[in-house]
């Protein structure tokens, strides 16, 4: 399930005519706190405005401005540790971030690349896209910060042991290690136990790894500064008790209510654990009592003290920002630090959600006495407090002041090397005039309350000094995956922090100092139904060509007739002129060598079609698309990722169709009807190797004459996806009873409801499952027609497999059914529940819990070669099974 890899980026940096860097105003000679600010406010502008749904009301307006204001004299850090995006202990999270202030980050060790998907068709690679921006549109919910290691998932494992087999374990350490240097928290919490109670052997490893990094993290030489960062020793660690709150030796009510937000605490967490979608973890928001707890395991702070007797996670600890006081090593520091605390004491006094104008004042003094602190030690507990201070008083100044700064372009997309104009904006909604500086001796004083104050026509241009790719590709997806882990570096800052788009900056005077405000540059529109859209702006190559598909099945050693389309698409200003060629492989022969296309301009696309044809030997082959414009070669395009709750990303990939070639024969006379299921991406497979399939949806079926199709065919987890499947299952049932073959691929518990499944089966809990894909297979019946007509499956096919060989098998089943194949995980018994195969009526019924859904997609010829006889097993039946 690798997804393609796209051509290596090309750099490319952004520079403002007419608004050159800014000098002056935005420098300070010697202070580190101060120049910090400038890529503070390019972080706000990245993890705030590019939020992809509406902000919630406790990040904007008196909300947020009070939250701000209340927590800006604490400056206490928590870790929480596990192994999947949703995995987080979202009522932890925003009860230490919204309730207490506390700066909270959620490491995931994985993006979850190995799950699957109820909201579309992507697996892997792509799926990990979506599943880790709904981890950052949580995040926006609750307040924590998120974090990544570099280890992909690679589907469920059983042990830890199996997962370590995968994931490094000292290189996976080290990840961890850097970003608990990075974050320095106070305290650390493991969601898992670390033992085989977990279940999920990347749910262990992640609470071995969080147990261990509390130990390492201060060992300079098992893990050297120069390459992990300055040590930092974490004073306590505890793990999760979420699901045995009993267990706790520390609990706290999530359902607390916060006048100032307008909800409590576990409200906004179910909020945000709603985010993720695509595992369709949708809650509802509870109010009332909510307890959770955590469970201390091992303390460096006065340790004497019983666990149950605390308080707090801080029980013991000073983490206001007095104590970060005595390790500044300058008395000017000293003194600066002093006037900020006293600032933000004064700010917290006069907070008035109905007028905060009377805050900028004190913020604007703490923000000119944090510049002042120049004596920071590097890498220190100072300097992150303090820099999270910095990005407190910003964004509390930013919302008390009425400022918002605006950049607005014409399209989405950018062409490397062209420019664009940008409309800058800048709005005055406070209370009071505001200077603001838009470019070296241009500034302008704003009165209040005044609407569009001034506008700036600025261009962009585009050079090759930069990294461009950076904005639109994920950046783990830049380099090929090296197994287990992704070769990109670990990145230790918060994800999404870095901007993945152009940003237009202004000087704002703050008491007589400039301080620098962000804004990414954006494509805003109104769509008739949902309003405003607001993308930002995008820099891709000048042509990009898509193949329509990236893999395909084709039938070995027959004669091939199959279609290529290549879309390609202009991001440039000017009409492109390309010409594409394809590059086959020995045996094709394409009706054209090459085919031209004018594309006029920026936002145009054509589709080109080649014919193929020939045979091809069994195997894997690769049919390569290449254009060539003004001088330039180009063979990559991208995939959009595009849903509502997420931010959109790009998928760059190559031009490139795999075709794998298969030995298979169709049975004579066969049709097929398919409904599809969940991440099912099956049909498409069947109609390469050449079955006729008509898709169907739960809603046809009633109306739908079942009988002119032979095969009738159910996708995975299709039931639980849908009810109406669930409420016409009983003609499906007929349709078997009256001669047709039902195939159903597995689902979960749902598979035991009654009326479902023509004969009785259990499950167990946990389900029997198979991870393991090398692991070996038996043939039970290797003489059963389903097993040799018309294709002999042999225990090659099963060679190649990949992610798992099955799951959610029945334990137990009723006497009607026959297994064909018995699977066996490394270490436990065999079982033979992965395809059963059962008369019904005149007809036959085919339950299968092989994971064909992920083998299919990745063409698997073994796994294809077994499915279709599936299709035929009807007559393979009622041949007589030995």
């Amino acid at each position: 399930e690798r997804v393609p890899r796209g051509t290596r980026a090309q750099p490319v940096a952004f520079a403002a005519r007419g608004l050159p860097p800014a000098r002056g105003g935005l420098h300070h000679p010697g202070s580190f706190m101060f120049r910090r600010l400038v890529h503070l406010a390019r972080a706000l502008a990245a993890g705030v405005l590019f939020a992809a749904t509406t902000l919630p009301a406790q990040n904007d307006g008196a909300a947020a401005l009070g939250s701000l204001v209340q927590g800006l004299g604490v400056s206490a850090r928590v870790l929480v540790i596990g192994a999947h995006p949703d995995d987080e202990d979202t009522r932890l999270i925003a009860f230490l971030t919204r309730g207490r202030h506390v700066r909270t980050g959620y490491l995931s060790l994985t993006r979850g690349d190995g799950g699957q998907n109820l909201i579309g068709n992507e697996l892997g690679e792509a799926l990990g896209v979506i599943r880790a921006e709904e981890l950052l549109t949580a995040r926006r919910l609750d307040g924590g910060v998120q974090y990544f290691t570099r280890a992909y998932d690679f589907g469920f494992s059983k042990s830890a042991e199996e997962t370590f087999e995968q994931w490094p374990r000292d290189t996976l350490l080290g990840d961890v290690v850097r970003v608990v240097r990075a974050f320095k928290p106070h305290v650390l919490v493991g969601l898992f136990s670390g033992t085989p109670r977990d279940g999920h052997g990347q749910h262990q490893v992640s609470g071995i790894l969080a147990r261990e990094a509390y130990e390492a993290s201060a060992d300079t030489q098992r893990f050297p500064r120069s390459a992990f960062g300055a040590p930092w020793t974490v004073g306590k660690f505890y793990r999760a008790t979420r699901w045995r709150v009993e267990d706790a030796t520390l609990r706290f009510n999530a359902g607390e209510y916060s006048p100032l937000i307008g909800r409590s605490y576990a409200e906004i967490a179910a909020e945000s654990r709603s985010q993720h979608k695509s595992q369709a973890f949708g809650q509802v928001e509870p109010k009332g009592v909510a307890f959770s707890g955590v469970r201390r395991e091992a303390t460096r702070v006065n340790p004497g003290t019983p666990a149950e007797m605390e308080a707090s996670l801080f029980a013991g600890m000073d983490t206001s920002l007095a104590r970060v006081r005595d390790s500044l090593t300058c008395a000017p520091g000293r003194v600066a630090l002093d006037t900020v605390l006293a600032a933000a004491a004064e700010a917290r006094r006069r907070f008035d959600a109905f007028d905060p104008t009377p805050l900028r004042q004190p913020l604007g003094r703490a923000l000119r006495a944090v510049r002042e602190i120049g004596c920071v030690p590097p890498d220190s507990d100072v300097a992150v407090s303090l820099a999270h201070l910095q990005s407190r008083l910003l964004e509390a100044w930013r919302l008390a002041s009425g400022v918002v700064v605006e950049a607005i372009v014409g399209r989405e997309l950018v062409a490397i090397g062209d420019t664009i104009p940008v409309v800058l904006s800048i709005y005055n909604r406070g209370r009071a005039p505001v200077r603001v500086r838009l470019a070296p001796n241009r500034e302008v004083v704003f009165a209040a309350d005044s609407a569009a104050v001034d506008t700036m026509r600025v261009s962009y241009s585009i050079d090759t000094r930069d990294t461009w790719r950076r904005m639109v590709e994920p950046t783990w997806l830049s380099l090929p995956r090296d197994g287990g882990m992704f070769a990109v570096p670990i990145d230790t800052a918060p994800a999404g922090a870095r901007p993945r788009a152009a940003l237009a900056a202004v000087e704002v005077d703050v008491g007589g100092t400039f301080v620098p405000l962000a804004a990414p540059i954006l494509y805003r529109f109104a769509d008739p139904i949902n309003g405003e859209v607001n993308r930002p702006l995008a820099v891709v190559p000048a042509v990009t060509l898509t193949l329509d598909r990236w893999l395909e099945f084709a039938p070995a050693r027959s004669p091939l007739d199959r279609t290529v389309r290549v879309e390609l698409r202009s991001a440039a200003v000017s009409p492109r002129t390309v010409r594409v060629g394809l590059q086959l492989p020995q045996g094709l022969r394409a009706d054209s060598a090459a085919r031209t296309v004018t594309l006029p301009r920026h936002g145009s696309t054509a589709t080109l079609e080649f014919r193929l044809s020939g045979t091809l030997p069994p195997g894997r082959h690769e049919v390569v698309a290449v254009g060539e414009s003004d001088g330039e070669r180009y063979s990559t395009g991208y995939t959009l990722i595009d849903y509502p709750h997420i931010e959109r990303r790009r998928i760059y990939r190559n031009a490139v169709l795999a075709l794998e070639a298969v030995d298979v024969r169709i049975p004579a006379g066969l049709s097929v009807a398919y409904v599809a299921g969940v991440s099912d991406n099956v049909a498409p497979a069947l109609i390469d190797l050449g079955v006729p399939v008509t898709l169907l949806s739960p809603d046809d079926i009633a109306g739908t004459n079942l009988t002119a199709y032979t095969t009738v065919v159910i996708g995975p987890r299709a039931y639980e996806a849908s009810d109406r499947l669930v409420s016409v299952n009983e003609r499906l049932l007929e349709f078997a009873r009256r001669g047709g073959t039902l195939v159903v691929q597995y689902g979960q518990y749902e598979m035991l409801q009654p009326g479902i499944m023509p004969y009785p089966i259990t499950i167990a809990r946990p389900h029997d499952r198979v991870t393991v894909e090398e692991s070996p297979v038996r043939l039970l019946r290797p003489d059963h027609p389903l097993l040799n007509v018309p294709n002999r499956i042999t225990t090659a096919d099963f060679a190649g497999w990949v992610q798992e060989r099955s799951l959610y098998m029945p334990r137990t089943y009723g006497e009607a059914f026959v297994p064909l194949v018995e699977v066996q995980e490394p270490g436990e018994d065999r079982r033979d529940g992965a395809l059963l195969i059962a008369p019904y009526g005149e007809g036959t019924y085919v339950y299968t819990t092989l994971a064909f859904f992920r083998q299919l997609p990745a063409g698997v010829a073994g796994a294809a070669r077994l499915f279709v006889n599936l299709l035929g097993a009807d007559a393979a039946v009622h041949r007589g099974a030995p």
